[in-house]
């Protein structure tokens, strides 16, 4: 094992590469690509300004001028504060419904919807479709088994965008807590629809006929340069620091943190704190603690020591498997069957690879994606 010594990032990523002081391409591809054209001071927002006036142009007349995708996690409970109190925006607050909701994630998205009298949209995904997907996903023995609930999030709102004739939609991502990204072999990319029918046609037991798909092509090429609907990242403009926007959504909303990024789901905090590390040897942790070192939201030597603690809460476990497979409709024995078969990759399914690693380069040499390697 190999860690990077200036984030913790180690070669349970195989892809990683060190650098002869022992830097990892993460940390070197923040301080080459993103860093350098990253701006959260007065040029940024200027930047921010201009999007911001086009957006209100294109809304005028019309009940809300964007979307926001909200899921009760801070980065985007954040982005809708910013939205309507900052940026004088008036945006339709849009909720996914999965299936897997926790209790805190459905009272965060209502005290700040309410309290900034805004319109809430939820979409209920098919839950007989969900689940039968969400098997599949088990059954196919892949480590990415979130992509079932990511995959309806981004193509419910690409398809009500394009339905609305909404020219844009606000998320919540963001350099200062994302820089740093899952490697593909770790969670492959959640909107590859060929991939996500594949495994579906190989495990499910039931047809498609009301889950909401997207295809690469359409969201990344006749949505944005066709049809002119834009994914607008305002995060990136504006001084975004962990701790202190939680204490302000806490301050203002009586918001309610989550132990972990991405825990406003059930089944992402099982699948990112036991599935993936447990069954693959993947903690998301060394991600997201990697780029808040690179931010300087966190140091090095904080992210090693509570690296150290378990993923998981080993006296809730019992429950939460237990709580996984009631919901799916099977026995504990069978989760852990799943669990204990040998352990696939995409690459063992159809799959878009070759177009996202094309897209990639294109945009990274047009200067459009100024993220970090994935």
């Amino acid at each position: 094992m190999k860690i990077c010594t200036n984030c913790v990032m180690d070669t349970t990523d195989s892809a990683i590469k060190f650098d002869e002081k022992g830097v990892c391409d993460h940390c070197n591809d923040f301080y080459n690509i993103t860093l350098p054209s990253w701006d959260t001071g007065e040029k940024g927002f200027k930047e921010l300004q201009v999007m911001v006036d086009k957006i209100k142009e294109e809304g005028k007349g019309k009940d809300f001028d964007c979307i926001i995708g909200m899921s009760g996690g801070i980065d985007s409970s954040f982005l809708v504060y910013i939205a309507k109190e900052k940026m004088g925006l008036r945006p339709l607050v849009f909720h996914v419904d999965a299936g897997w909701n926790s209790q805190i994630a459905v009272n965060n998205i209502e005290r700040i919807v309410d309290q900034l009298g805004l319109d809430l949209y939820t979409h209920v995904i098919d839950w007989e479709e969900m689940k039968d997907l969400q098997l599949a996903y088990f059954k196919s023995g892949v480590p990415h088994i979130d992509t079932p609930q990511d995959h309806a999030f981004f193509a419910t709102m690409y398809n009500f965008a394009s339905d609305y004739k909404v020219k844009n939609i606000l998320t919540g991502a963001n350099y200062s807590t994302e820089c740093v990204r899952n490697p593909v072999e770790w969670m492959y990319y959640q909107s590859d629809s060929i991939q996500l029918k594949d495994i579906h046609k190989k495990f499910g037991t039931r047809p498609l006929k009301k889950y909401p798909l997207t295809k690469i092509l359409w969201h990344k090429i006749y949505l944005p340069y066709i049809k002119g609907i834009k994914v607008v990242r305002p995060l990136n403009y504006v001084p975004y620091i962990k701790k202190e926007a939680m204490q302000l959504l806490q301050d203002k909303f009586g918001w309610q943190p989550y132990p972990q990024k991405h825990f406003e789901s059930r089944f992402t905090k099982f699948y990112e704190s036991y599935w993936l590390p447990e069954k693959f040897g993947y903690d998301v942790r060394k991600v997201q603690y990697s780029s808040l070192i690179l931010t300087k939201q966190m140091t090095r030597e904080e992210a090693l020591e509570k690296l150290k603690e378990p993923t998981y809460d080993a006296s809730t476990i019992d429950q939460d498997f237990e709580y996984i497979a009631n919901k799916l409709g099977i026995t504990v024995n069978e989760l852990n069957s799943y669990f204990k078969a040998p352990n696939k990759t995409y690459k063992d399914y159809a799959s878009q690879e070759n177009i996202y690693k094309i897209g990639a380069k294109l945009l990274k040499a047009l200067g459009i994606e100024k993220g970090g390697k994935r």
